[in-house]
């Protein structure tokens, strides 16, 4: 099965439920529908013509260490000059370092498509997406002008090193050293690990952002600096010199994403320039890991719309016992297996996940825009208070999601779903490093619960039930609306209390944020789902007799995602209520 861009349904959600283009012009951009539409249709394309072919080949290839050079898999290379010669990785850079000057909110529709079409491949693009706009918010004008529109054009690329071997999240620990020169830039010395993109034969040159120690610098992550470290050396006229002190070590044996290169870098006495201020990394270094948490939750919803495509596919085609009532063929011996309940239970669930994960990342996207350039204060703060409380849940609850739907995809292939040839399991493989990397989901969870919830007192979380339930109280008195309404304010009262409570038990009980963080995202996710959810909805109930079939699928996939899975939200409320001494008694593990 060859991967579809779902234009309509973006569309949908971008221009009948969001209406991105309004938001964003009341924000300050200068965009209509048509420009929007325009270039999300001509990266599809893109990403069905070039990328889609050569995933199964990245996957069976995957990449060979040959020196320190990293060799990409069949036809890598080419698609990447491909996309730098469209343009494509300036789409959303700035105007000034010649870029397209489009707003996030249409880079992220890009992304999705990438990640659906060749997770492995698309990781290049992203990792150095983030790159710039770390350097963009942090370094100064010189660093700017030598990095900024190399990476734009993509002819540079880019990554985070901040994992070491002997610590992982716990970045206090990290011990590589950045040593001052007599020139102004830093030699830096010491290895990284799990880095992603780290070596390869792509682009001409790559601009590590690596995490490091001054020798005077203090202990834990109030010691950490930022430094820009690239592959080759760089020339005051920004022209690439030799090779600069980074070495690839060797490449990680994954379980998925085998086109992707994950290296060990070693640093010996490399060239590296300070980014932003001494023993400021940290701070410096969230805005691409906060930038990698939402675009985690860009690629599992891509994962997730290529697993319900493939499963979907393969349940129309599959013809095998007869389904009851016999919906489809009353004259043949069997029936497509689309038609039993339970494969329709695993398609739907995965639409539910795939289409409130485009409708809650979309939004997102649209405040990350809404940050940056709305001229109303008010606007702008809202929007930083969402994004701070929600990325949590965009990272975390939407790759879990993506996980399941993957497996799900596979089961509805039953016995073939196991097997190489048909490709269910690769997205399963490919999908289930989501939950862990930037950032495991309980780190995600433990961040929500204790940083974005507890430590203020609830005040962005009561932003984000407000908006909810002001929403909610719009639809009394539409008779069809009632069960999305319900639901809403029922929920939102439940949340609240849970939070008032956990908050109480926090106050005398050190384990009551972790025995409670992964079952309290759980349960912000499954409700911002369902006001989304609400809201195509009630797009869709409004058209009237004016519905297409695409907009009563939405409206079908709504009410199930309110009938079948919203219920989950009540165990997790139990839940998070439990014991936590009942976790940690050690006469359940130590035998």
């Amino acid at each position: 099965m060859n991967y579809t861009p779902p234009i309509r349904e973006m569309q949908f959600v971008l221009h009948e439920v969001l209406d991105a283009a309004g938001t964003l012009q009341g924000g300050g951009i200068d965009i209509d529908r048509d420009t929007i539409d325009g270039v999300i249709e001509g990266a599809g394309d893109f990403c069905a013509r070039v990328l889609d072919p050569i995933n199964a080949v990245g996957d069976r290839e995957g990449c060979r260490l040959v020196g320190d050079t990293v060799v990409t898999p069949p036809g890598f290379k080419k698609a990447y000059d491909q996309y730098v010669v469209g343009g494509w990785p300036a789409v959303d850079c700035e105007v000034e370092h010649g870029g397209g000057g489009m707003p996030s909110t249409v880079g992220s529709v890009i992304k999705e498509m990438l990640a659906a079409s060749n997770p492995s491949w698309s990781l290049y693009t992203s990792l150095s997406a983030g790159t710039y706009w770390c350097l963009n918010v942090n370094a100064s004008d010189a660093l700017k002008r030598r990095y900024l529109p190399q990476l734009a054009s993509g002819k540079w690329t880019g990554t985070m090193c901040l994992t070491e071997p002997h610590c992982g999240t716990d970045l206090g620990l990290l011990t590589t050293r950045a040593v001052p020169a007599d020139d102004g830039s830093y030699l830096i010395s010491g290895t990284k690990m799990f880095i992603s993109s780290g070596e390869h034969d792509l682009a001409e040159n790559i601009v590590h952002l690596v995490l490091a120690r001054t020798p005077d610098a203090p202990k834990g992550t109030r010691g950490i600096s930022l430094f820009a470290v690239s592959k080759h050396t760089v020339g005051s006229d920004g022209a690439v010199g030799d090779r600069n002190g980074v070495y690839c070590d060797s490449i990680e044996s994954k379980m998925g994403l085998h086109g992707s290169s994950t290296c060990v870098l070693r640093f010996e006495n490399a060239v590296g320039h300070l980014v932003g201020e001494v023993n400021m990394g940290l701070a410096a270094m969230f805005v691409m890991m906060n930038s990698a948490r939402l675009g985690t939750g860009v690629q599992a919803l891509g994962m997730n719309e290529r697993a319900n495509q493939k499963a979907t596919a393969y349940a129309r085609e599959r013809i095998q016992s007869r389904a009851p009532e016999s919906l489809r063929t009353p004259n043949q011996a069997a029936d497509s297996i689309i038609d039993q309940p339970d494969v329709r239970r695993m398609l739907l669930t995965q639409k539910a996940w795939v289409g409130g994960s485009r409708l809650f990342l979309y939004w997102l996207a649209l405040q990350v825009d809404l940050r940056k350039s709305s001229s109303d204060p008010a606007i702008r703060e809202y929007a930083e208070d969402m994004l701070s409380l929600l990325t949590p849940v965009a990272k975390a609850f939407v790759s879990d999601r993506a996980v399941e739907s993957a497996s799900l995809g596979m089961q509805v292939h039953g016995g073939a779903g196991y097997i190489i040839d048909y490709g269910a399991e690769q997205i399963l493989r490919d999908a289930r490093i989501l939950p862990i990397y930037e950032g495991t989901n309980g780190v995600q969870s433990h961040d929500l619960l204790q940083r974005k919830v507890l430590n203020d007192g609830g005040r962005r979380l009561k932003q984000l039930l407000e908006m909810v339930s002001n929403y909610a109280h719009t639809l009394e008195g539409r008779e069809e609306m009632d069960l999305f309404r319900v639901a809403l304010i029922t929920l939102a009262g439940e949340i609240d209390t849970l939070t008032t409570d956990l908050a109480r038990w926090a106050q005398d009980d050190d384990l009551r944020v972790g025995t409670s963080a992964v079952d309290f995202l759980n349960l912000v996710g499954y409700y911002v789902f369902a006001y989304f959810w609400a809201r195509a909805a009630d797009t869709v109930v409004q058209l009237g007799d004016q519905a297409t079939d695409l907009h009563k699928q939405q409206l079908a996939v709504a009410r199930y995602y309110f009938d079948k899975l919203l219920p989950d939200t009540l165990s997790l409320l139990v839940r998070a209520r439990s014991d936590t001494a009942i976790l940690m008694d050690d006469a359940a593990i130590a035998f």
